[in-house]
C-alpha cells in the first residue's frame, strides 16, 4: 500500500491518495486490465492502483504533474512496467497517444476533485481514441453525470457527457479508504464512448453553448436563458415549450435544437 513517508499531500494537487487494499482490488476488478491493451493511468500518486495494474497488464501507461511522486514512481517501477509522463493532465494530449499506439486508450484514475469536471470535459473532446474510463470522483460529480432530466443533479455535466458515453455508477468509497481522508464519499465510474450509437451533432461548439446557457440559471425558462441564441419560435419548431427549462429537457432534446440552430445559421450565411 502507498508509502506517505516523505511525502505531504499537495493541497493544490487535491491529493487524497487510496489507502485501502480492499477498494483498490474492486477498482482493478472493474477494470479487468489484459496485458498488450493501452492503459493509462491519470494521477498515479503513490502507486496504489499502478502497482496492480501493472501486475495484472504488464505495462502500464501514467500522467503524473507532482515531479516528487513522479520521481517515486521512477524508482519504483522499470521502463519494461511504467512510462510516466510527467504532464498535466489537463493538458496531455490523449488523443495523439492514441494514435501513435494504434488502439484506443483505457484510461484509469482517482481524479483530484478540484479539477475533475474540466478533466473529463477534456478527455470528451475525442472520444474515438478513448476504449473506456474508470474513473473515481466525489460522489456527488457522478450523480450529476449519471442524473436523469428533471431532477436536481440534472445539469451541463449530465448532458455534455452523456451526449458522448454510456455512464454507470459502479460503487462507493467512503473517506476512510484514503489518507488524508477526504470530507465526502467518492464514487467509482464507468465511462463507455457511444461510438457509432452517439447522436449527430452538426455544431458541437453550438451544442456546448445552448447547454452552458440553459443552465447558466436554472430558474430562467429557456425562452429567458436562450434568448441571445434562439427565439420562441426556435425553440418551439424543434418541438420545445419555451416556458420549459433547461433541467426538463433530455439529451436528446438538446441534440435536435442544437442541429435545428446549426441548420439555420447555415441557411442564413447561403441567403
Amino acid at each position: 500500500m502507498p508509502d506517505m513517508q516523505k511525502h505531504m499531500p499537495r493541497r493544490r494537487f487535491g491529493q487524497n491518495f487510496l489507502a485501502d487494499p480492499y477498494y483498490v482490488r474492486r477498482i482493478i476488478d472493474a477494470v479487468n486490465p489484459l496485458p498488450g491493451e493501452a492503459l493509462v493511468e491519470i494521477g498515479p500518486g503513490l502507486g496504489a492502483l499502478t502497482a496492480d495494474l501493472i501486475a495484472r497488464a504488464g505495462h502500464l501507461r501514467a500522467v503524473e504533474i507532482d515531479r516528487d511522486l513522479a520521481a517515486r514512481l521512477r524508482e519504483r517501477f522499470s521502463a519494461a512496467q511504467l512510462t510516466l509522463f510527467e504532464d498535466d493532465a489537463l493538458r496531455f494530449d490523449f488523443a495523439r497517444l492514441s494514435a501513435a499506439l494504434l488502439m484506443p486508450l483505457r484510461i484509469v484514475g482517482n481524479l483530484p476533485y478540484n479539477i475533475s469536471s474540466p478533466l473529463l470535459f477534456h478527455l470528451a473532446t475525442d472520444t474515438s481514441s478513448l476504449r473506456d474510463l474508470h474513473v473515481m470522483l466525489q460522489k456527488e460529480v457522478v450523480a450529476r453525470m449519471t442524473a436523469a432530466p428533471s431532477t436536481s443533479d440534472y445539469g451541463r455535466l449530465s448532458v455534455m457527457l452523456q451526449v458522448k458515453f454510456a455512464i454507470t455508477r459502479l460503487f462507493i468509497v467512503p473517506p476512510g479508504a484514503f489518507t488524508p481522508a477526504p470530507k465526502v464519499d467518492s464514487a467509482v465510474a464507468r465511462l463507455t464512448p457511444l461510438a457509432a450509437q452517439a447522436p449527430r451533432l452538426d455544431n458541437e461548439l453550438l451544442f456546448a453553448r445552448l447547454v452552458s446557457a440553459a443552465f447558466a440559471q436554472r430558474r430562467k425558462t429557456l425562452r429567458n436563458a436562450l434568448a441571445v441564441c434562439c427565439t420562441p419560435d426556435d425553440l418551439r419548431a424543434a418541438k420545445i415549450d419555451p416556458q420549459a427549462r433547461g433541467e426538463n429537457l433530455a439529451v436528446a432534446d438538446f441534440v435536435r435544437l442544437a442541429n435545428q440552430m446549426s441548420g439555420c445559421q447555415e441557411s442564413e450565411v447561403r441567403d
